[in-house]
């Protein structure tokens, strides 16, 4: 059985993640990404990151050794799923 004070504490639960969801958005953004900066942000593996380079869904710049992600093109990959 559902009691009021459990939908209330649900409510304020979802207002705070909520909240914290578009704190997060609101940070400025850097213009490029490392690669563990990305898996962070997309909670994915290593593995996971490179089948989407595979696949051109996400390209990298390579600076030396590292791999950069343009921040753009990462937007542009969560606004087309």
């Amino acid at each position: 059985m559902i009691t009021k004070e459990d939908l209330q504490l649900f409510r304020v639960q979802l207002l705070n993640d909520i909240k914290e969801l578009l704190t997060v958005r609101q940070q400025p953004k850097k213009e490029w990404l490392r690669s563990s900066e990305i898996r962070k942000i997309l909670k994915i593996s290593p593995g996971t990151l490179q089948k989407l380079r595979v696949a051109g869904k996400l390209k990298p710049s390579k600076v030396g050794s590292i791999l950069l992600y343009s921040n753009s093109d990462l937007d542009q990959l969560l606004n087309k799923e």
